[in-house]
């Protein structure tokens, strides 16, 4: 048992420890996958797959009709449609060679398509898309079909493309509803318009709204935080992503376009985060992990307090899957042995599906450690603890260095991040904003790594 601390002092833990960690939607992430090591790996996991057990399916849609300045996805403006169906051509393609060289149609459980804006597509190229899933999979009845929508590209065309999807949950993106901030994010919406999708979206069925706000944009005050998240809890959503917003211009280059003056410094975004998160949950939301807030009744809070939260690479899920395949230009997938990237460059991953070749192009093949780790940072970024007893139950004798490796940390952590109770390593809630540093105590490959990384708050 630690001896009691003082009051988390955020801001010298963050200047301590540094401020910059993964988000962990994988472990390792993907900054660590070798190069040209995917289609060898491809093949080999793939082979591990059987008829029977589900799987989840993730497409990538890595075209908008307007660049967001904030935006850290892999994606491109384009003011044509024919590259886009051009492109979905391609994804038809790679599904239906992937069931050929399977052998056989796996059951899906989850789908989701990201981008990009999936709302883009035209109702037509969403039907092709659904004709080759369904003819590369079977999907379960219960399955979960999401699609992540720009409510400003969203056309009486798409909403019927979506409801052919027969979409069960909608992911908006909103960030923020000041149109001082829009305009320095490059991202005008209305309140009125998003409302207007949502209702067009629940008259057709979809049964779960998501909507995403982001903290630490530029030009961002409090107030204009505040009355962005009052008007997200008025549109009555399942779910709320309280995302911060992540400054890489290092990596994303239209980043540029937002001047480092007009962010908010470390402790305005710590502050704007507790204060949303207050808000959230006066309103009677439940917090799950380190950024989502969902009602009493929606699977991911179900799944919260159960202890089967999981986190992959579109963030936390109630998704029970333990395979995601991932098809498109960038995108990830996941196996019990490893994970693999697909091409980058939209071009380069048509010319290799155009060639009969994999998209697979890096990878990485798990070790027993990274397992380990990968499981004992999921349960920090989902329960904020972890049961060391379980842990060696899972894991064997192999989990034995580990479970020393907490009971050390938690010993001679003098910033009160981490505790020890019984068997059990864990996060106080006065913490928890800084759960990501936590995580990356048990990261094996960070330390020499040169990737850089967003703001840990």
């Amino acid at each position: 048992m630690n001896a009691p601390v003082a009051a988390i002092d955020h801001r010298a833990v963050l200047a301590r420890h540094g401020a910059e960690v993964p988000r962990y939607t994988s472990y390792p992430t993907a900054p660590h996958f070798a190069a040209d090591a995917g289609p060898a790996l491809w093949s080999e996991l793939c082979a591990g797959l059987d008829e029977d057990t589900p799987v989840s399916v993730y497409l990538h849609i890595p075209f908008c009709d307007r660049l967001c300045w904030f935006c850290g996805c892999h994606t491109k403006q384009t003011r044509r449609y024919d590259p886009v169906e051009a492109y979905v051509g391609s994804l038809v393609e790679e599904i239906a060679a992937f069931r050929a060289r399977l052998g056989f149609s796996p059951r899906l459980g989850a789908l989701h398509l990201g981008g990009g804006s999936p709302s883009f597509l035209a109702a037509g190229d969403m039907a092709r898309l659904s004709e080759a899933l369904q003819g590369a999979f079977r999907f379960t009845p219960d399955a979960e079909i999401s699609v992540e929508i720009d409510p400003s590209d969203v056309t009486p065309q798409a909403l019927a493309g979506l409801r052919a999807l027969e979409l069960t949950r909608a992911s908006i993106g909103v960030q923020d509803f000041s149109p001082e901030v829009q305009a320095a994010i490059n991202r005008p919406q209305s309140f009125e318009e998003t409302r207007d999708v949502i209702d067009e979206l629940r008259a057709s069925g979809c049964v779960t709204i998501n909507v995403d706000v982001l903290y630490g944009l530029p030009l961002q005050t409090p107030e204009r935080l505040d009355a962005t998240v009052e008007k997200v809890i008025e549109l009555q959503p399942e779910r709320i992503a309280l995302f911060g917003y992540a400054h890489v211009p290092h990596v994303k280059k239209h980043q540029t376009m937002i001047r480092d003056e007009d962010l908010p410094g470390r402790a305005a975004r710590l502050a704007d985060a507790a204060r949303a998160a207050r808000t959230l949950t006066g309103a009677g939301f439940e917090p799950v992990g380190i950024d989502h807030f969902a009602r009493h009744g929606d699977r991911l809070a179900k799944a919260a307090r159960a202890g089967a939260l999981r986190r992959n690479f579109q963030g936390y899920t109630a998704d029970p899957h333990e395979t995601l395949i991932g098809f498109g230009a960038s995108a990830i997938s996941r196996f019990f042995g490893g994970h693999i990237q697909n091409i980058v460059p939209t071009g380069l991953y048509r010319e290799a599906i155009a060639a009969g070749r994999p998209a697979a192009l890096r990878g990485y093949r798990l070790t027993r450690d990274d397992e380990i780790r990968g499981h004992m940072i999921e349960r920090l970024m989902c329960d904020f603890a972890i049961d060391l007893d379980a842990l060696l139950a899972r894991f064997g004798l192999a989990a034995e260095p580990h479970v020393r490796q907490a009971l050390r940390l938690a010993a001679t952590d003098e910033d009160g991040l981490a505790q020890v109770a019984g068997r059990r390593f864990f996060i106080p809630p006065e913490a928890r904003p800084l759960t990501r540093i936590v995580a990356s105590w048990f990261d094996a490959h960070l330390q020499g790594g040169t990737a850089r990384y967003s703001n840990a708050v």
